[in-house]
């Protein structure tokens, strides 16, 4: 064999060396990104359904307002929305739930819309489970309920009614507490359905002898009617549902998809003029189920006059 030859084959051996190196660093470095992918994953999978979509929260909230009869200081009220029952709530979440709210001895429940997931076909056996759970919230001045965009009328009311939630479709009640001051409730239906009457669910004011100085609560599904509300009367607080605060907040850009009847207001809190607006994040999830820096929960008012 030649120099040139054995130069030839030890240069052959080089080059097949340096290539065997190249796909091994290239083997590496795929394996790594994978391994990262499949971590990375896996750890949005638990977040997702162990923490964004099934941890829930209470946020409580202390409101201060001279409007309040002394006869009503120290009101709780719990507000609790969209649960898309079916989707990532099911029975054994809706009763942790339930258990969170009875934890707080609530005076007032209110449900501002949204039970069962449109995607669900509900069965007699899950209808009646459910009826069960709400059936178990206590509140000592009542439960609440107004409808939401998903709500179907005959199911929902049958739910709702059979829980011992009054429905304020469009309504007005005066709500007593040992004499004879009473507070304002306002239920005002969703907007979406075309089902929205504001002359009605304010009707209170056109009624002889109106305390047109009343402390008022306002219950409404989509967010965004709330100007609306506003432009025809003043209301001390208003509860809403329906955007979730957008399942997604990111640092810094908050909501960047924002829904039908929550482009204006879909954050968590607003003070408009002196009405305090809270928005709920709702407890189920529609679409994908996901939820990223926005945790499902209810939403606890302590509320006094001093």
């Amino acid at each position: 064999m030649t120099r040139e030859e054995r130069n030839e084959d030890i240069q052959k051996e080089i080059f097949k060396e340096e290539n065997q190196a190249k796909v091994k660093k290239w083997m590496i470095r795929t394996f790594k990104f994978l391994f990262i992918v499949i971590v990375l994953f896996v750890s949005f999978f638990f977040y997702n359904t162990y923490v964004a979509t099934s941890s829930f929260i209470v946020k409580e909230e202390r409101i201060i307002d001279s409007k309040l009869p002394d006869n009503f200081n120290g009101l709780k009220v719990i507000q609790f929305s969209d649960l898309h029952y079916g989707s990532t709530i099911d029975s054994k979440k809706l009763k942790k739930i339930v258990k969170m709210i009875n934890k707080r001895n609530p005076d007032i429940v209110l449900f501002t819309g949204d039970l069962i997931s449109k995607k669900k076909d509900i069965s007699n056996k899950e209808q009646e489970k459910l009826i069960e759970l709400l059936h178990s919230i206590n509140a000592s001045l009542g439960k609440y309920a107004i409808y939401g965009d998903e709500d179907n009328g005959d199911n929902y009311s049958t739910i709702m009614n059979q829980s011992e939630f009054t429905i304020l479709n469009n309504e007005y009640e005066l709500i007593y507490n040992k004499d004879n001051s009473p507070i304002l409730l306002m239920g005002v239906s969703s907007e979406i359905q075309k089902l929205m009457d504001l002359s009605k669910a304010i009707g209170y004011y056109s009624t002889e002898g109106a305390n047109t100085d009343i402390f008022s609560i306002a219950m409404v599904h989509e967010p965004d009617i709330t100007d609306d509300l506003l432009s025809e009367r003043k209301i001390n607080l208003i509860v809403a549902g329906h955007s979730h605060n957008g399942y997604i907040r990111m640092p810094y850009l908050g909501n960047p998809f924002k829904i039908e009847g929550a482009k204006k207001y879909d954050q968590a809190y607003y003070d408009i003029k002196g009405t305090k607006l809270y928005v709920s994040s709702g407890l189920g999830t529609e679409g994908e189920g996901i939820r990223i820096f926005c945790r499902p929960s209810i939403n606890f008012f302590r509320i006094s006059n001093k």
